[in-house]
């Protein structure tokens, strides 16, 4: 029974580690915080059901990104999703510099927004945004390259119309 417990408290502890980084990505991809809600549901769920092995913390960190960014993917492949226009409740502090840019990162493709968030929210290196995203390194670096380029596209814009 102690040995019960203690994989209790272990699923707990993973649980709590990975919340942040599993809401954000899924709050970054979805653009509102019901379906983060739901996606960060589901991807524990799983995690419990599955009852995964991790080599480390960084491969356990991993384990979670994936799956966050695989359950995305499939939300928005369901018909329902597809023919649904998605009312963003973010609201803009015109005060807050960190949320309007984050309001400017949601408007970008998922894989940018994604990779951007990884890279500069996560402090992730290109390699391992790389092999999470099944991407290669240079299509991860072209991706945070255009990410850049269209917020400063965005950000010059806003200023020019202050």
């Amino acid at each position: 029974m102690s040995n019960e417990l203690h994989n209790q408290n272990e699923i707990e502890s993973i649980i709590n580690r990975n919340s942040s980084t599993v809401y954000k990505i899924a709050f970054i991809r979805t653009g509102n915080t019901y379906d983060a809600e739901d996606i960060m549901q589901e991807v524990f769920l799983r995690f419990v059901k599955r009852k995964p092995i991790f080599e480390s913390t960084e491969h356990e960190k991993a384990w979670f990104i994936k799956t966050t960014i695989n359950r995305t993917k499939s939300l928005f492949g369901t018909p329902w999703k597809k023919n649904i226009v998605l009312t963003e409740d973010v609201k803009i502090s015109e005060q807050n510099d960190a949320i309007a840019l984050l309001e400017l990162i949601l408007t970008l493709p998922n894989d940018i927004s994604t990779a951007i968030h990884l890279h500069y929210y996560e402090n992730m290196p290109i390699k391992d945004i790389a092999q999470i995203m099944n991407k290669s390194e240079s299509a991860i670096k072209s991706l945070l390259f255009r990410g850049r380029k269209m917020l400063k596209l965005e950000l010059t814009d806003t200023l020019k119309g202050e």
